[in-house]
């Protein structure tokens, strides 16, 4: 993840088929229920006034970096699309018609899944990117942003400043790649 950008803004036509291509991610049931909303370089200020406040902005060293993003895409997704598909007469056997019946949410995972398809092509594409979950000012950048569904994340992308720096959990011992495979 990057968390200093050079301010430079991003090609929106560009950022749109990277974000049409990362629906291509699977989805359950073909559900179609995550989307993407793209926040043009004009109005990422604005996003960062309602995702943020005032005392955060004044004392994360971090802000200055973020704020110099050149987009933001604003990943949502609509429970409700799963549980009409779900009520389909080919899946309705499954008993997932509603959304309390759903042992894992698949609408996050979809998410999640499309989020990452995203942030793999953004790289590719010699961009940065971080990735912000929701779970502060969420009502008010869903206004905000005139969404009706669920705010899953934020992606900020912009070109690397080379100021970023690495974030303190990386210096945390953690099990290897190879010691959290397993085989049967």
């Amino acid at each position: 993840m990057i968390r200093s950008f050079s301010g430079a803004p991003i090609d929106l036509n560009l950022l749109r088929g990277h974000c049409e291509l990362a629906l291509l991610a699977p989805t359950a049931g073909n559900s179609a229920g995550v989307r993407f909303t793209v926040v043009s370089t004009d109005k990422v200020g604005d996003y960062f006034n309602v995702a943020t406040d005032e005392s955060w902005r004044a004392t994360a060293a971090r802000f200055p970096g973020l704020a110099r993003a050149g987009a933001v895409v604003l990943v949502s997704c609509r429970p409700e699309d799963y549980e009409a598909r779900y009520r389909e007469t080919d899946k309705a056997a499954s008993g997932l018609s509603d959304r309390a019946e759903w042992p894992i949410p698949y609408w996050h995972t979809d998410a999640a899944m499309a989020t990452m398809a995203l942030l793999l092509l953004i790289e590719e594409a010699g961009l940065g990117a971080t990735l912000w979950g929701a779970f502060r000012h969420v009502d008010a950048v869903r206004q905000w942003a005139g969404l009706e569904d669920e705010l899953f994340a934020t992606v900020l992308i912009g070109v690397p400043d080379g100021e970023d720096v690495p974030s303190r959990s990386l210096q945390r011992p953690v099990p290897s790649r190879a010691e959290r495979v397993r085989v049967l």
